[in-house]
């Protein structure tokens, strides 16, 4: 096969690093890629959001099959595009994106089809929102009905804050457009966990269990930001867990689509709160999650190639997918300021020495130039390390964190600190 991966990311490095693998891949381009990706595929200076050049490209150098990585071009209808134009393509339409386009679409979704979900309440109008603000419960969480590349939703602790930070979105456009709408919702109490799957639209196929790390300080202080590390499996996700999100959430979410006439095909992203009266959805995604995907992906024993076109073909007939009997943890270097300011061009020393059998270095923010990496965004690396037990995985990711040196370097020290007090074994493997 020859395969066209769309993004720039630490997720879609990871999905070609993990596509290189497929006995059925000859050949492999990404658009627009980054200085890591250039490694391992060849770059094409085509933009995510530029779809008819993607398309001609695609038509003009034979590409069997294209992953989207990024939720932009899901969310402005390439799948669509493609598949009008009788290209295989992985992910879903533009109708089933909105289930993460829409927080407001989402909530009343999983109101809908009784999908478990924390109270809310949708608002246009900023007097309205900001009179609620002042006779609810606090804390609550406030977020913006589009896509805000992660950091749209914001808990705030008093009525101030909240008034805030409803000015902020729907007045100054911190977002932009996607502040037009807002959903204020009861801040949910317990642990965050994220479940993927594979879906071809009929079929549910779970990955591992994984948790993200989103504030961008230790013991979650700070912004929120893409993520800052992320670690699979999770101490307290058991087949049990897995199978009661699997059957209160991931199939009634795609049973709904499908009766919406939205069929989703791809990855469907349940964003979680596991509390004291069971699972509950923060958020649906449309896509693979990043880092989630870079912890993830080493662990699965399937050929991601194979899962993927079997998708791409409305026929998904494996029951379950297997697992390597390993723990995964990412770690994931970030510049200076992020997710404020920051500077870009930091000359990045060390990466080759990071890397090893068990630890790969994926790039997010970086360029290539006459031999040398230097950082190009506010996310740079994620350290991603595979052991038998998750305290030498925690160990090995930040050994290798520690090899890799540029000017203002910021990382989370305790990722997958909490969940390493925990003894744990996961049952589903190979």
């Amino acid at each position: 096969m020859r395969i066209l991966v769309i993004g720039s990311g630490g997720r879609e490095h990871a999905l070609i690093w993990k596509l290189r693998q497929s006995k059925q891949v000859n050949k492999i381009f990404c658009a627009p890629g980054n200085g890591g990706i250039s490694a391992m595929a060849e770059s094409v200076q085509i933009k995510p959001n530029q779809h008819d050049d993607l398309l001609a490209f695609a038509r003009d150098n034979q590409i069997d099959l294209t992953i989207v990585g990024p939720e932009d071009p899901l969310a402005g209808g390439i799948v669509d595009k493609f598949e009008q134009a009788g290209q295989k393509i992985f992910g879903p339409s533009k109708a089933a994106a909105e289930i993460e386009s829409s927080k407001v679409f989402a909530k009343q979704f999983m109101t809908k089809y009784h999908i478990p979900t924390a109270p809310y309440k949708v608002f246009d109008n900023l007097d309205e929102a900001s009179q609620f603000v002042g006779e609810v419960n606090l804390p609550v969480v406030i977020k913006a009905d589009g896509l805000a590349a992660g950091k749209g939703a914001i808990i705030v602790n008093t009525v101030d804050e909240a008034r805030d930070t409803l000015q902020k979105i729907m007045v100054d456009k911190a977002f932009g457009e996607a502040g037009n709408q807002v959903v204020i919702e009861d801040k949910l109490i317990g642990e965050e966990l994220t479940l993927m799957a594979f879906t071809d639209g009929k079929s549910v196929l779970p990955l591992l269990p994984s948790q993200d790390h989103k504030p961008v300080f230790d013991e979650d202080e700070g912004p929120n930001t893409g993520g800052m590390g992320a670690f699979c499996p999770v101490p307290f996700a058991s087949d049990k867990l897995v199978e009661m999100i699997t059957d209160l959430v991931l199939e009634p979410a795609i049973r709904g689509l499908w009766e919406e006439n939205r069929p989703f095909r791809g990855i469907l992203y349940a964003g979680l709160m596991i509390t004291d009266f069971g699972p509950r959805v923060i958020e649906f995604n449309c896509r693979f999650g990043d880092p989630e995907t870079q912890a993830v992906l080493p662990l699965i024993s399937h050929d991601l190639a194979a899962l993927c076109m079997a998708v791409a073909n409305h026929n998904l007939e494996l029951d379950e997918l297997n697992f390597f009997d390993r723990f995964s943890v990412g770690v994931v270097m970030a510049s200076g300021g992020y997710p404020g300011s920051y500077d870009k061009g930091k000359l990045i020393n060390g990466i080759d020495r990071a890397i090893s059998g068990n630890r790969q270095v994926f790039h997010a923010g970086s360029t290539f130039d006459n031999g040398k990496y230097y950082t190009s965004g506010g996310r740079v690396l994620c350290v991603v390390a595979q052991e038998d037990n998750l305290q030498d995985a925690i160990a090995s990711a930040y050994d290798g964190v520690n090899l890799i040196e540029f000017d203002n370097a910021h990382f989370r020290k305790d990722i997958a600190a909490r969940a390493s007090r925990r003894r744990f074994r996961f049952s589903r493997q190979v």
